[in-house]
């Protein structure tokens, strides 16, 4: 008896012991669940639009990383809409390849709660066409093409708009849509397609607004637009994180990576003024 009472006062002591062992001194047992452990590097996985000129500059923010311990996975994407949901659903850390104003809708319309963590590069947008060379050359009743997502078709617009081409409802801003066009005097038709899909459709169109990476994507030079948004344009593109996740020390260093010098230079040098870093 007085084996088997000692036995199990000893197995007392060392189960105490181990559970101080897997507590910290303020009895924390995860304080460190979300930290890597010693010697492992770190890693992100980050959602980009595809075509060359993201795709380029993410490979020097992978290097960039890679000399500071951290392991960028970049997944590319061809729509504007898995970028956030797979960053929602927790698949991604961060995403790059959207403004303020379509993250804003977006967050609004899914119910999703993503926010800016850092401005990118502000893509300039054109107007193009297979038809004319200049838009003075457009006729009555006229088709225009236009992205089908609502920032970008509010950018479309304000565009048209700047070009002299309508007029639109006083105020509106970036939440305008085909409804609030007040004066029309050429009576252009509106077609709004998916923002990937319209550099194809430049031939059923007399012109459409494309977006810089699918014009690019598709071969378009960026020097065949007919009329350009001005490189001072607010529609700046950023770095997307899950609210509950901006204030983590690797989205400061992420930040660091992209807003480099090496980035900013071979930007400037590779696409000029059509395509502006925004730091």
């Amino acid at each position: 008896m007085k084996k088997s009472y000692a036995s199990i006062v000893l197995g007392i002591v060392l189960v105490l012991l181990l559970a101080g062992c897997g507590s910290n001194a303020n009895g924390d047992k995860n304080a460190n669940a979300n930290q890597p452990a010693e010697g492992q590097r770190e890693k992100l996985k980050v959602g980009i639009s595809s075509g060359p000129e993201s795709e380029d500059v993410w490979k020097i923010v992978k290097e960039n990383a890679a000399k500071d311990g951290v392991d960028i996975e970049v997944v590319v994407f061809n729509d504007y809409v898995q970028p956030n949901k797979v960053l929602e659903e927790g698949e991604l850390d961060a995403n790059a390849f959207q403004h303020l104003p379509y993250l804003e809708e977006f967050n609004a319309s899914h119910n999703t709660h993503i926010v800016r963590l850092a401005d990118t590069i502000n893509y300039p947008v054109g107007i193009y066409s297979d038809k004319i060379k200049d838009l003075s050359e457009l006729k009555e009743g006229d088709e225009l093409g236009l992205p089908n997502d609502p920032s970008n078709g509010a950018r479309a617009l304000i565009l048209f708009e700047k070009a002299g081409l309508i007029k639109l409802k006083e105020g509106v801003g970036a939440k305008a849509t085909v409804r609030d066009i007040v004066e029309n005097p050429k009576n252009l038709k509106f077609r709004e397609l998916d923002a990937a899909f319209l550099p194809k459709a430049l031939g059923d169109l007399a012109a459409a607004m494309v977006n810089t990476n699918f014009a690019v994507e598709n071969g378009l030079s960026l020097d065949e637009a007919i009329y350009t948004e001005s490189k001072d344009s607010p529609w700046v593109n950023i770095i997307a994180v899950r609210e509950a996740d901006k204030d983590k020390p690797i989205f400061q260093k992420l930040i660091s990576y992209y807003q480099s010098d090496e980035v900013k230079k071979y930007v400037q040098e590779k696409y000029g003024e059509f395509q502006v870093p925004a730091w």
